[in-house]
């Protein structure tokens, strides 16, 4: 019998914390968690706490964030709006911005028996450990995520390969690891330009997250965003996935994995400092 949404938003929220667990060391503060990143990668985030009973208030937000100026990471708050209804206004109070994200899992059923269609000269292929052009694999999300939204613009390979130059080394070298281990499974759409986008996953027992889709501003409005999801997800779920999620941008980019079959369960929510 399928799930309702409030049972996968609680499956969700399991995975957040475990998938977090796996390389932070945790921190409890009021009614929140906070993960600390230990050695290299990404940095993480506070939420609410698993299984919690007390709703977050506006003091365990700035206590967070002055614990997090403190350890001199990014003041980031993740939580699932309708698990934890009260952290909007109390992020807001403490003076965050919150930015809304449709939560959506995937519907094995409804995912095209078909990649998307692809333009001429472009195909997908997955990224393996010791690519020769890691650095400018990942710049395209580096480029994608800057010029936000799915509207075309003028940012393309030159903008790519300049960012790939400022690619630190230790952080390539890392993700390089995760690809070797499969911690990360990224895919890439190419044309004779290079990558133009780019994609990953990441996996939890039987759940996976898909994260990162992002395409260079001048080759948007082509489907490789569709395309690369598409492959994720085929991917994922061939890996013995039985539930495969993601965030979407927004509105307009949720009806992108609409038709991939993913359907909004919730609202994932993001406070940052300004």
């Amino acid at each position: 019998m399928p799930k309702s949404a409030a049972e996968l938003r609680a499956h969700l929220e399991t995975f957040y914390d475990g998938v977090a667990r796996r390389s932070t060391r945790t921190e409890s503060i009021g009614a929140l968690t906070l993960f600390v990143r230990e050695g290299l990668g990404w940095p993480y985030y506070a939420r609410p706490t698993l299984g919690g009973t007390v709703e977050p208030t506006v003091a365990d937000v700035r206590a967070v964030r002055a614990r997090q100026r403190e350890l001199q990471v990014p003041e980031t708050f993740e939580w699932v709006h309708e698990t934890t209804p009260a952290m909007r206004a109390a992020a807001i109070e403490a003076e965050l911005q919150v930015h809304e994200h449709p939560l959506m899992v995937l519907d094995p059923t409804e995912q095209p028996a078909e990649r998307p269609d692809l333009p001429d000269l472009v195909t997908v292929r997955q990224i393996r450990a010791d690519a020769t052009d890691l650095a400018i694999v990942h710049s395209v999300a580096a480029v994608g995520f800057a010029n936000p939204g799915t509207a075309s613009g003028s940012d393309g390979p030159s903008e790519r390969d300049t960012a790939a130059l400022g690619q630190d080394p230790e952080l390539l070298s890392y993700l390089n690891e995760r690809l070797r281990s499969g911690a990360t499974v990224m895919f890439a759409a190419y044309s004779p330009a290079g990558p133009l986008c780019v994609g990953s996953y990441q996996q939890l027992y039987d759940t996976t997250e898909i994260v990162g889709v992002a395409t260079l501003p001048a080759a948007r409005r082509g489907g490789l965003a569709a395309a690369v999801t598409w492959e994720l997800a085929r991917h994922a779920l061939a890996s013995g996935s039985e539930t495969v999620f993601l965030s979407a941008g927004d509105e307009h980019v949720a009806r992108v994995y609409d038709r991939l079959g993913f359907r909004s369960v919730g609202t994932a929510l993001i406070a940052e400092a300004p």
